[in-house]
């Protein structure tokens, strides 16, 4: 990202989902307060051998509405299993970012994956905990700075500083991460309206159940910058209770958000575990 550069992007418009591409069929879901966007770069490297389906999670941008202030994993799981049912796609390989890994292993606990991609996955933590709570406060803590930036100037809010200090929290090399995918993150966040609906309700999801008796093939990706859920805490209970069969693997200097600094890497990541699923050998 060029924080110098005054060039005009090309307009952002909300996305309910990126559908391209033909071949064995891939999910791609995003993380808290973000859209499909993220995903574009890897869904266009993916479309020439899958085909690609991004969502937008109910409540954020793009994504359907939904009533009253408690929304949860399942709920959002059961939005995405309506969609997967509305393409035909009894299963499918997965791949999540954050809050969408999360949400990745519901879905593979409900018999629809075929594989599982997990990129810096959210829910790492027993129900309660410290760790959930230091995780709350964190997403709590980046409220005022949306509320904010929604009645700011289009100008200020998308600013150089304002993108970089999104690049920051987002990248590791914000050099890397386009200026349209971080520009649809700040438009993301403000538009999210299931931010203070899912903080308020966080401490009520249930916890991830026994990940050892889980037996969809499952590549963890642990992103060694990152700034959000760092691996050292939220990485442990992966670590601990995925089964041996379990690809682990930590990727060097990218952030929470590696799609949009490294869409090149983490697609190879995710097609080599659809690889290995079709012919039977585990990726390594």
């Amino acid at each position: 990202m060029t924080s110098g550069t005054t060039r005009p992007t090309p307009p952002l418009t909300p996305m309910k989902a990126i559908h391209a591409g033909s071949g064995d069929p891939l999910l791609l879901l995003h993380g808290f307060m973000m859209s499909p966007h993220c995903w574009e770069q890897v869904a266009q490297r993916m479309a020439g051998h899958c085909e690609v389906f991004a969502p937008a999670f109910a409540g954020h941008w793009g994504g359907p509405d939904f009533n009253g202030w408690y929304i949860d994993v399942s709920a959002l799981a059961d939005r995405v299993e309506d969609q997967l049912d509305e393409l035909g796609w009894r299963t499918c390989h997965i791949a999540g970012n954050s809050l969408g890994g999360w949400v990745g292993f519901e879905l593979a606990r409900r018999g629809r994956a075929r594989t599982l991609t997990a990129i810096a996955p959210a829910g790492g933590w027993e129900t309660p905990s410290t760790l959930q709570l230091r995780v709350g406060l964190k997403f709590l803590s980046m409220v005022p700075f949306v509320e904010i930036g929604k009645r700011l100037p289009h100008a200020l809010s998308y600013s150089a500083p304002a993108r970089q200090a999104v690049a920051f929290l987002l990248s590791k090399n914000t050099s890397a991460a386009s200026r349209r995918g971080i520009e649809a993150a700040i438009t993301s966040a403000m538009n999210c309206k299931a931010m203070l609906p899912m903080l308020v309700s966080g401490l009520r999801f249930p916890a991830l159940e026994d990940l050892s008796t889980l037996r969809t093939p499952v590549r963890l990706l642990m992103c060694e910058n990152d700034r959000v859920i760092p691996n050292r805490l939220y990485a442990k209970r992966f670590l601990q209770e995925l089964p041996d069969s379990a690809d682990r693997i930590l990727v060097h200097d990218v952030g929470h958000v590696p799609m949009l600094e490294a869409p090149d890497r983490i697609a190879t990541l995710i097609a080599e575990h659809v690889y290995a699923s079709r012919t039977r050998l585990r990726a390594v």
